[in-house]
């Protein structure tokens, strides 16, 4: 018998993903359709309140326990100048979230949303992937374990968002690796980069793809040899929502790029997730096309944190109290 590995367990989950309840979907499809209100007229919050039914299992659906879940991480590839900001702005970052004095917080206070801001040895950068990888197996399975603990203790709707330091640099190389494709390809501005700065990005991208070379063939591998802590966590959390039937929102290039690793092992496994908005990368909008997934919201956001997401999670929380409020007058 072969010793097990680190990657086996999560090989297993995305082998069995629970489905889709489709029973409650339907049963709220029936409700809207009962209504007193001209056919479809709701449009997308129709479509919206049916997937938290599907994903929860509750029909009519409820958001009582939001939770936005924010992995900051911080790479050793920022050594290559690929970003206009210092390493320790991640961590600054962190600090001013927990100060209360982030976007990100606000924007909870306005939706009344829980928050969880994950400080993932920040102290300690993952390896530089254009010459090593980011980390090893272990590690990276142990990362993922940890992203699962973001909904211990209950949750209904999960919001996923990022922090990290030339992370734009390591989304594109993750969906370089999985889709095909140049650094040129896949890379942007991120958080400010001027032209040779994108061209150094590129360049950052090209090496690693040339180092890691047959070792991309899996997409588990791409997450520990060219991803990040942030991107193993996010990948963990979308995992557990998905045992657990929590509905999730994905916010930003980063987190679509951890997303893109968990498609590419099993096509329904981010049947449960839905997009917030598109950042102004132009790789981002690359990969959701490659995903299927269709954005909520038009609002340009690159900020990070989340906050896309939790934007996004105050149209579900209303999505799901319109089902629920005209499923009472049905039954009135």
């Amino acid at each position: 018998m072969m010793p097990a590995k680190p990657f086996d367990d999560f090989r297993n989950l995305l082998a069995a993903l629970p489905p889709a309840d489709d029973a409650a979907s339907a049963r709220v499809r029936a409700l809207f359709a009962k209504a007193e209100k001209p056919k479809e007229s709701l449009g997308r919050v129709e479509d919206i309140a049916a997937w938290i039914a599907a994903w929860s299992g509750r029909a009519p659906p409820a958001i009582n326990r939001p939770l936005v879940a924010i992995f900051a991480g911080n790479h050793g590839a920022v050594r290559h100048g690929i970003s206009p900001r210092p390493v320790a702005a991640t961590a600054n970052e962190v600090e001013l979230c927990a100060a209360g004095g982030a976007a990100i917080n606000q924007v909870c206070i306005a939706n009344d949303l829980g928050l969880k801001v994950f400080d993932l040895a920040l102290d300690i950068p993952t390896g530089d992937i254009t010459e090593a990888a980011a980390l090893d197996e272990r590690g990276c399975a142990a990362t993922m374990a940890f992203g699962m603990e973001a909904v211990a203790g209950g949750a209904d709707l999960l919001c996923l968002g990022d922090l990290g330091v030339g992370n734009s640099t390591i989304a594109a190389t993750l969906c370089a690796a999985l889709f095909g494709g140049e650094g040129a390809d896949w890379v942007g501005s991120g958080s400010g980069a001027d032209a040779a700065m994108i061209a150094r990005k590129a360049e950052v991208v090209d090496r690693a793809l040339a180092f890691h070379g047959p070792g991309l063939g899996d997409p588990l591998e791409v997450l520990r040899r060219v991803g990040g802590r942030e991107f193993a966590a996010i990948c963990g959390a979308i995992l557990a929502a998905r045992m657990e039937k929590i509905p999730v929102l994905l916010d930003g290039f980063a987190a679509t790029a951890a997303a893109a690793v968990l498609y590419a092992a099993n096509p329904g496994s981010l049947d449960h997730c839905l997009l917030a908005g598109l950042t102004p990368e132009p790789g981002h909008a690359k990969a959701t096309e490659r995903l299927g997934l269709r954005p909520l919201l038009d609002f340009g956001i690159s900020h990070g944190e989340g906050v896309g997401a939790a934007l996004a999670a105050g149209i579900v929380k209303a999505a799901a109290l319109t089902s629920s409020g005209m499923a009472l007058a049905v039954r009135l």
